[in-house]
């Protein structure tokens, strides 16, 4: 006897370790019901001891029909997704339901407290069982015998001892659970035959007795799903997906766009033009701030301001350049007059219009994220009319110019002050 309590005490302290270790190492996440509550009916039938003439009956075989003889339910709470604690009440009743055995009845009130596993988690299969799960269980339990007849009817005894058992489940709905269950029992003490005969007090008998039951099992909580079934991402996976980010990052930003020799995650201008020279942060160089990148500045002067012959190619390039952009003219927040370093873009596009007499150009007003959209729109084309009044001053005819808004320009970060004035521009395109 103290060898069997001293074994029960070791298995209990095991248990409540392993449910420590599995809450410390386990991240899982949270978002899954922890606690469910279940219900079970089905049969029992007392194993030993039983008196001489006295027989276990299978219920079963009365009438060839079912009779239950078994009712249960009880309450888990699942400290982590593969441990936890479950604690039940169980009514049994044990009689003779055939010519073999004399008659009896015993009724049996059970009260137990048992760890549960969950066994698809502990061996890594839940993915592959997918709606079907496994739980092993197993415990202490105390119970009070009554028999219901002979000349000990109503005479209580309480005894004591473990179980173990096994509950097969299948998921109807994200919150119940379809379960069958199958449990054995082994009573340390016990002077009650199941028949209802007593034996001595100095004689202690060892009884056992099995259940089988079907039932409902009902997950609730704030969350949407029950824990058994919840999808699960332990710490080694976490980490595993966060280096692969962190790799695919590096990756990206080790990429070179514009292929001007700065990573994409240090240019600032991952769009400048090829063979451009570039700053250490990958901007082409513009150091007299009129949108217009030096190098290229001084190559149009030399070859197409201060040269009228130039060949159709060049042209082109010019134009092509005008029109993606490149070319601009920028002010300031909520200002429709050109800020003072960027009039040169203007200029630009006054000496290509002067030398190219059958041209006309559309006047393209852009405004950044700030404010409301009908507002921005109407701040876009007041920008492109001031351009308009400019050129027009400057002797380019009212018939060669249209304004036209393309309102607010979400190409950049709306939070970010340094990038939103790279936004409130006028632009150009030629034809």
């Amino acid at each position: 006897m103290k060898k069997l309590v001293l074994l029960l005490s070791f298995s209990v302290f095991t248990l409540t370790q392993a449910f420590a270790q599995d809450s410390l190492q386990s991240t899982a996440t949270d978002e899954y019901n922890k606690w469910s509550f279940e219900v079970n009916v089905g049969q029992s039938k007392g194993i030993k001891p039983y008196a001489e003439n006295y027989f276990g009956s299978d219920p079963g075989k009365v009438l060839g029909g079912f009779t239950a003889n078994h009712y249960s339910g009880g309450v888990r709470y699942m400290f982590s997704p593969k441990f936890g604690l479950k604690a039940d009440v169980a009514f049994d009743r044990l009689e003779n339901l055939s010519d073999e055995s004399l008659d009896f009845e015993m009724q049996q009130i059970r009260f137990g407290i048992q760890g549960v596993v969950n066994g698809a988690r502990l061996f890594d299969i839940q993915e592959a069982m997918g709606r079907f799960g496994l739980l092993f269980h197993g415990g202490l339990q105390v119970a009070q015998m009554t028999p219901q007849s002979g000349i000990n009817e109503g005479r209580n005894e309480w005894n004591g001892g473990i179980m173990f058992g096994v509950t097969p489940e299948f998921r109807l709905t994200k919150n119940f659970a379809l379960t069958a269950d199958f449990t054995m029992l082994s009573n340390v003490r016990q002077h009650f035959n199941w028949d209802g005969s007593y034996s001595e007090p100095s004689n202690n008998l060892a009884g056992s007795m099995y259940t089988a039951s079907l039932g409902l099992s009902f997950s609730f909580g704030s969350e949407k799903i029950h824990g058994d079934w919840a999808v699960m991402r332990n710490k080694q996976q976490e980490e595993i997906e966060a280096l692969e980010k962190r790799v695919g990052e590096i990756e990206n930003n080790l990429a070179d766009t514009d292929q001007d020799g700065v990573p994409d995650y240090l240019d600032v201008e991952p769009n400048s033009i090829a063979g451009v020279t570039v700053d250490t942060k990958g901007r082409m160089v513009d150091l007299n701030k009129n949108g217009v990148p030096d190098e290229m500045e001084r190559y149009l002067n030399a070859t197409y301001i201060t040269n009228q012959t130039l060949v159709n190619s060049e042209k082109e390039t010019v134009k092509k350049l005008i029109n993606d952009g490149y070319v601009a003219t920028y002010f300031d927040f909520d200002k429709t007059k050109p800020t003072n370093v960027s009039t040169e873009g203007i200029d630009f596009i006054l000496t290509y219009l002067r030398n190219n007499p059958t041209s006309s150009a559309e006047i393209i007003g852009h405004a950044d994220e700030i404010g409301k959209s009908p507002y921005n729109d109407k701040l876009a084309i007041s920008r492109a009319t001031s351009v308009k009044d400019i050129l027009m001053k400057a002797g380019i005819e009212e018939s060669r110019l249209s304004v036209v808004s393309q309102g607010e320009d979400a190409s950049v970060q709306k939070d970010s002050a340094g990038a939103r004035k790279l936004v409130r521009r006028v632009t150009f395109r030629v034809n």
